[in-house]
């Protein structure tokens, strides 16, 4: 029976509970279109694609089971299988028991109709050599022919039967007894024991072909085991003889066994109180919430420009860092997930705020904070990794290449934590490193990272989510994907935002825990910010209260605006500072025809045109109040502020420029983004229309089990057939490749207008897995936004030979 057919059988003989839990479990095979029968269940289970997204997600005691069978080959009874694990003691043996249970809640191994163990095909493929073990006997003959195998069985002292069949079933039963085939090899030659020991070693290779195509020469004793089948080579004699995985275990005895280590290891504990994890998580969390409000600030007056290549470099990450006062770590998972959480978007050549920035922003430091959790928790990408395995400069922002395994690094890293018991963390968050590599096997370490998974510990630390060695409410919350109990943890750490500072008469203002935007905007404009963190400091200089004259405002306004958030009057020192440089501001102005600097008082002019370090303007009197320049009005005017005087610019009327920029917004990227960053109604209203389109795996899980146990067969001449819409029966008509999923899933994408993910066979024959969005059908053609290659493409419908849905797993 095929694995698809016991499935099916298995799956349809569950009750609703267990069924549910499948389905709860494999999000990604109950995405819409929903499956109308348990068979059309079954083959989405058993997509290669499907499977891939589940393995990364499994621990080691899970992945080590699924290996074992792929080398042992199912149906596989159980008792076989423990004595292949050496899970014979009866805490091992129920502890793999709990392993076959969880899997078959994946879907990946269950019962058959026997009651022996059957498995995903797919998983075959996951490893190169499961166990080290080549290919099954039955397998490698294929190629054999029947005179070989009669050759075969004379050497091994075996009367050979007539037909082919019965010399490969009589070869398979007889190497098929380890102990038959230990006693052959105990006769073997001396050089052929010391050639089959040293091969059972070491892994298989799969060489088809030698230098020049030549056929394999025999090495010492190669000859004796190839006569007996205990090595065998491809039908044509090419490339490296194979040994059969039966003899690789007989080679290897009785008493060997397949790693198998359900119980995870012991990390060292030390005592803390909840009281403790919850002081530095909310140090860490204030902390890193105000240095992202300062980042996002930074970015939004002043958009950071893209690389040609895409991303964000190196000098505009430093040059934000530098403007919000944050760590270089901070402003690259800042600029990640804020990107993530469609609070930031390419626009044109700068990656520019949304509006949902805008509505953001109007938050509490809370909602904000958990909005950024949220999205630091989802991503597929290390967003604090600097350099890639070349030690090249990474740029941050749609310039770094998703990794799944960095994602379950994260999650992997915060399961580790919750095994610890309740009170007690670890001396340092890296004794956890052991944990999560048990948890997470497949997780990937940051290339940079000279301890593993250290990236991952630092964003987590850095966020609040592991203190002390333990995980904190925000980290709990996360695991147990409770977006409530995220925002009232970030809530109960995070205060409310202030609208007031404390003005120092060292030209400072300072603020104690975060502030309201509306404040940090106005100081942002008025002064210099030197601290980001727990506790901010902005410092007011004539540099920095220019600038805010130079964006319109008047001295009036920027007392008045600055007095209001002091509670009192200004200290003397910053209202002198003010109102002394609107007296200097404007005094000297440029104007745009060839740039001419004039002013009302001729001795200033004059100065200006004797300045030695305005010698490079060449500039020019020609009258006592009017000057002009040899360079264009912008470089003139940076030249004289640079040596200290306070020009304004003209327009070509006259009037004095106001040099303030309008914030400039781009537009979310559709069907990839995640809805975040809502509030007040908006945000209620679109979490009742994602309620209403998640999947309920109860009411799915009844209707399934009353619904049909096979999928219709399609109907080639279009009369009543299995597709109930026309954009199905056109994809079928043209997708051939595709099978009756495949051809739902893509229809309902194009017309439900959704991303989808599909694997693609170039013209040239190379494949290629492609993300698409803006589907239009176009027959042959389906033409769509490829984010690949961020561009319109076209893709023609036979090439495509797999779907499947985007953002499961």
């Amino acid at each position: 029976m095929t694995s698809r057919s016991t499935l099916t059988a298995w799956l349809a003989g569950l009750d609703a509970p267990r069924l549910a839990r499948v389905l709860g479990i494999r999000k990604d095979a109950v995405a819409p279109p929903e499956p109308r029968s348990m068979e059309e269940l079954a083959e989405r289970l058993l997509r290669p694609g499907s499977v891939a997204l589940v393995l990364p997600q499994l621990a080691l005691p899970y992945l080590q089971v699924a290996e074992a069978l792929a080398a042992l080959g199912t149906p596989l009874s159980r008792g076989d299988l423990a004595r292949a694990l050496g899970a014979t003691a009866p805490t091992v043996a129920r502890a793999l028991d709990g392993v076959l249970v969880a899997l078959a809640d994946h879907a990946l191994v269950w019962p058959d109709g026997d009651g022996k163990l059957a498995m995903a095909a797919p998983l075959r493929q996951a490893w190169d050599a499961p166990l080290g073990l080549d290919a099954p006997l039955d397998e490698l003959l294929e190629g054999v022919t029947s005179e070989e195998l009669r050759g075969m069985l004379v050497a091994l002292g075996i009367k050979p039967p007539g037909t082919r069949q019965q010399r490969t079933t009589a070869v398979l039963e007889h190497h098929g007894d380890q102990q038959r085939v230990a006693a052959v090899i105990a006769k073997a030659p001396s050089a052929t024991r010391r050639l089959l020991e040293r091969r059972a070693k070491s892994a298989p290779r799969h060489t088809e072909f030698v230098v020049f195509g030549a056929p394999g020469a025999d090495s010492p004793g190669e000859r004796w085991a190839l006569d007996r089948g205990l090595l065998v080579r491809n039908r044509h004699g090419y490339g490296q003889a194979r040994m059969p995985a039966e003899v690789t275990l007989a080679l290897r005895g009785p008493g060997w066994s397949a790693p198998f280590e359900p119980f995870p290891p012991v990390a060292e504990p030390v005592s803390v109180t909840a009281v403790e994890v919850d002081r530095e998580s909310m140090a860490a969390a204030a902390a890193f919430a105000a240095q992202a409000a300062s980042v996002l600030s930074a970015s939004s007056s002043a958009p950071p420009a893209k690389l040609k290549s895409g991303g964000i470099g190196a000098r505009e990450l430093a040059r934000i860092a530098k403007a919000a006062q944050a760590d270089g770590a901070v402003v690259r998972i800042t600029l990640e997930t804020a990107y993530s959480a469609g609070l930031l978007a390419v626009d044109g050549d700068r990656v520019a705020p949304t509006e949902e920035y805008d509505t953001w922003t109007a938050q509490e430091p809370a909602e904000r904070f958990a909005e950024l959790l949220q999205a630091w928790w989802s991503l597929g990408l290390t967003p604090s990794q600097a350099r890639d395995e070349d030690d090249k400069a990474l740029p941050a922002v749609v310039g770094t290449p998703p990794c799944d395994g960095c994602l379950q690094a994260r999650h992997g890293l915060l399961a580790a934590a919750a095994m610890l018991p309740e009170g007690q963390g670890v001396k340092v968050a890296t004794d956890l490193v052991p944990l999560v590599t048990w948890h997470r096997p497949l997780a990937h370490p940051s290339t940079q990272d000279e301890t593993p998974f250290a990236a991952a510990i630092r964003e987590a630390e850095l966020l609040g989510v592991i203190a002390r060695g333990a995980l904190s409410p925000l980290g709990a919350a996360l695991l147990a994907d409770d977006t409530e109990g995220l925002t009232t943890a970030c809530r109960r750490l995070l205060p409310e935002a202030t609208g007031t500072a404390r003005f120092g008469g060292d030209l400072t203002a300072v603020i104690a825990g975060m502030p309201s935007v509306r404040v940090a905007e106005l100081l942002d404009s008025t002064a210099d910010r030197e601290v980001s963190g727990t506790a901010s400091v902005w410092r007011f200089s004539a540099d920095s209260v220019r600038l805010a004259l130079d964006a319109g405002r008047t001295a009036d306004e920027i007392s008045a605006e600055l007095t209001a958030i002091a509670g009192g009057a200004l200290p003397q020192p910053l209202s002198y500072l003010i109102a002394d440089t609107a007296r200097r501001h404007g005094h000297v102005r440029i104007a745009p025809a060839a740039c001419v600097v004039h002013g009302e008082e001729p001795a200033l002019l004059a100065e200006l045109a004797a300045h030695r370090g305005l010698a490079a303007l060449g500039l020019r009197q020609l009258a006592p109040t009017v000057l002009v320049s040899g360079s264009p009005p912008d470089q003139t005017l940076a030249a004289l502020r640079a040596q200290g005087y306070a020009p304004v610019a003209e327009a070509a009327d006259g009037t004095v420029r106001i040099e303030k920029v309008p914030p400039q917004r781009a537009a979310a990227i559709p069907a990839l983004r995640k809805t975040r960053g809502r509030t007040g109604p908006e945000r209620t209203a679109h979490r009742a229309a994602e309620a209403s389109a998640a999947v309920d795996s109860c009411a799915m899980a009844a209707r399934l089990l009353t619904a049909p146990l096979t999928a219709p067969e399609p109907d080639p001449f279009g009369t009543g057939g299995p597709f109930h819409t026309d954009t199905e029966e056109i994809v079928a008509g043209y997708a051939k490749q595709l099978t009756y999923t495949d051809v739902r899933q893509l229809a309902h994408a194009i017309d439900a207008g959704t991303a989808i993910r599909v694997a693609y066979v170039a013209a040239s024959g190379s494949p290629t897995v492609r993300t698409l969005s803006r589907l239009d059908l176009d027959p042959p053609y389906l033409e769509a936004w490829c984010h690949l290659r961020d561009a319109e493409r076209a893709f023609t419908l036979s090439r495509i030979h797999e779907v499947m849905p985007v953002g499961h797993g």
